[in-house]
């Protein structure tokens, strides 16, 4: 069936279509009926962080900014749901068209600008949601903020969304808000940790409730700039890592249409770039600091081979657009098993 609707979808531009398909899983949520739309997924609750996650298969930030469908992902099987990247004051984004599908390669190139509607609606909305599974709330800059002011807007969003969320992703990659990765390096990124950690303590004694804070890298590092960056996570006492976000690398899709578009690459040809640089992370945090692995899931090998490399979740984005909610079912049933053949 999904087959079907996506040949439909695709026929639309992807920016349409995307919110096409957010209205109708939103709908689907507030009607009861979202359940209907996929097969029913095991329960495999993974412990982490404090919290129970139904199973290891997430949904990524980006595909609902404005937290409108939870309800509907959530009845779709999803073990645990990331909303964002919401900045403090509405922004529109980029100009459109911001958003290219790459069907040979399994691809999405976006630009979208972390357009959303601002943390004070996304708070109100998520007040009203039904859903009780773990919820990441992913927290971004304005793109108005001057880049060595850009804490001021992290540490509001924070104290904005602490009560609502299960854990809280400070995103440092986007590659579409001008300098934001520059705050992954060196003293930059001490201090703003820092000042994040400092601000997490202080909501913790006053809202009674500690709420892990998960920084979310870009996959184009050199593997010694990924050991300094987990360094530096360990050393700041941030509490999850998130790898990746997509990629300005276009080797990949060279001759693909849209391969030259400006903008993040998602899907296919993320897949083994993220895996190993979950695989390097694993290596230098050495178990002590969880590893949420993102980028290129097509299949449920793909998930499999992220846990097998060092991520003890995982998230779907592009493959999700690709394969529908089948690849949840999938992707949980293929952890599982490797999960058993290990065991024995």
């Amino acid at each position: 069936m999904y087959s079907t609707l996506r040949s439909l979808m695709f026929r639309l531009p992807a920016e349409t279509s995307h919110d096409l398909a957010l209205d109708l899983i939103g709908a689907a949520g507030r009607l009861g009926l979202a359940s209907r739309l996929a097969r029913p997924v095991q329960s495999q609750p993974v412990r982490l962080l404090g919290m129970t996650f139904d199973n290891p298969v997430g949904l990524a930030a980006g595909l609902d900014k404005n937290a409108v469908a939870v309800d509907g992902f959530a009845a779709l099987g999803f073990g645990f749901l990331e909303v964002g990247t919401v900045t403090p004051r509405p922004q529109p984004g980029n100009p459109k068209p911001r958003l290219f599908r790459l069907p040979e390669a399994d691809a999405i190139i976006n630009r979208m600008g972390f357009n959303n509607l601002g943390v004070d609606a996304m708070v109100e909305r998520i007040a009203r949601v039904r859903y009780k599974g773990v919820l990441g709330i992913n927290i971004g800059k304005n793109a108005v903020t001057p880049v060595e002011n850009a804490v001021d807007d992290y540490l509001y969003c924070l104290r904005k969304v602490y009560p609502h969320a299960g854990y809280v992703t400070v995103n440092l990659s986007s590659p579409n808000t001008p300098g934001l990765r520059t705050l992954q390096y060196g003293d930059t990124l001490k201090v703003l940790l820092g000042q994040i950690k400092s601000c997490q303590q202080e909501l913790a004694s006053q809202h009674g409730r500690y709420v892990p804070i998960a920084i979310k890298i870009a996959p184009d590092m050199t593997p010694e700039e990924l050991v300094l960056v987990a360094r530096t996570l360990r050393e700041q006492g941030m509490d999850a890592v998130i790898a990746t976000n997509t990629t300005l690398d276009r080797q990949r899709v060279e001759g693909l249409e849209h391969a030259d578009e400006a903008g993040g690459l998602s899907g296919g040809p993320l897949t083994e770039v993220s895996t190993e640089v979950i695989r390097v992370l694993a290596g230098e945090l050495n178990g002590q600091m969880p590893i949420i692995g993102v980028g290129g899931i097509l299949t449920g090998a793909d998930a499999a081979a992220k846990i097998a490399a060092g991520a003890s979740l995982v998230q779907l984005y592009s493959g999700f657009i690709y394969r529908g909610p089948e690849l949840i079912r999938e992707c949980v049933d293929a952890i599982a098993a490797m999960r058993q053949e290990q065991a024995e």
